[in-house]
């Protein structure tokens, strides 16, 4: 019976040892997608149900204030931030304590920075948002590291970013290329799609090592290609890239907070990355 028992287990152990990764970790953190994986299933390698009492910090951490158009009402005050129901509720609210913190309203938001990035791959994001008139939620990616320089060089990913009452959401790539050439018709850089946000949908993005494939509850919404013959800094997106959702308000894109349309929420139910 123990030899039966041994015989299994040494099995069980060699058939583990056969199934394929389909990444190797840098860093601790970062998942780089092993070449020849396009033509594979995508396999889970990351994800939060949001199950768990608190934020998980060992993958989230609360985006503090900073001097980015997006950042500036951003808070690590928890009335901008609770889970209910498996679900991540990320809010904007009037600040009621503009003593201790002059800003007239304050926003929850959450990134991987530090704690997970990937290379390649496919994100999905399952959520529903409220609309107010300023907000301002987004879903999207940042560079782990600034490899090509500074905003915009190193790349910038919006799966959605969502404005006031709208109907219709963007889609949107920043790049050197896009922004400071005006390449944003060659090949064209974004797309507005409409949408239901109040309804639960599947905000994605399939990244390959030519293209960004976005898509909307499964379903394929824009495409952004690598061009060849193009200035290089059309291309900053073969490095790796973290994951940012919070609910903004306000900047100088969307315009003014009506204060009466608040608190707004942003309500996550799951997040998921495959390679």
């Amino acid at each position: 019976m123990k030899r039966s028992y041994w015989l299994l287990s040494l099995l069980l152990v060699l058939m583990l040892g056969c199934v394929e990764s389909s990444y190797v970790i840098v860093d601790k953190f970062i998942y780089l997608q092993k070449e020849g994986r396009e033509a594979k299933d995508w396999k889970v390698i990351w994800q939060d149900d949001f199950n768990a009492s608190e934020l998980d910090t060992t993958k989230w951490t609360k985006i503090g204030p900073n001097k980015a158009d997006w950042g500036k009402h951003m808070t690590r005050d928890s009335k901008c931030y609770s889970i209910e129901d498996g679900k991540l509720i990320l809010k904007g609210i009037v600040n009621e304590d503009t003593l201790s913190d002059s800003r007239p309203y304050l926003t929850g938001g959450v990134y991987t920075k530090d704690k997970f990035a990937f290379r390649y791959g496919k994100i999905e994001i399952h959520a529903k948002l409220e609309s107010a008139k300023g907000a301002w939620p987004a879903m999207w990616m940042l560079p782990q590291k600034n490899s090509y320089g500074g905003w915009p060089k190193s790349g910038e990913i919006d799966i959605l970013e969502h404005l006031n009452y709208d109907k219709k959401f963007y889609i949107t790539t920043h790049s050197y290329y896009t922004h400071t050439l005006g390449g944003k018709d060659k090949p064209k850089s974004g797309e507005l799609f409409a949408v239901d946000v109040s309804k639960y949908n599947t905000y994605g993005l399939e990244w390959y090592p030519d293209k960004l494939v976005f898509t909307l509850n499964g379903i394929k919404t824009f495409e952004y290609p690598k061009v060849d013959g193009v200035d290089p800094s059309q291309w900053p997106y073969d490095k790796s890239f973290y994951v940012l959702i919070d609910q903004q308000l306000g900047g100088s894109w969307i315009g003014d907070v009506d204060t009466k349309d608040l608190p707004v929420r942003m309500f996550v139910d799951w997040v998921k990355v495959s390679q």
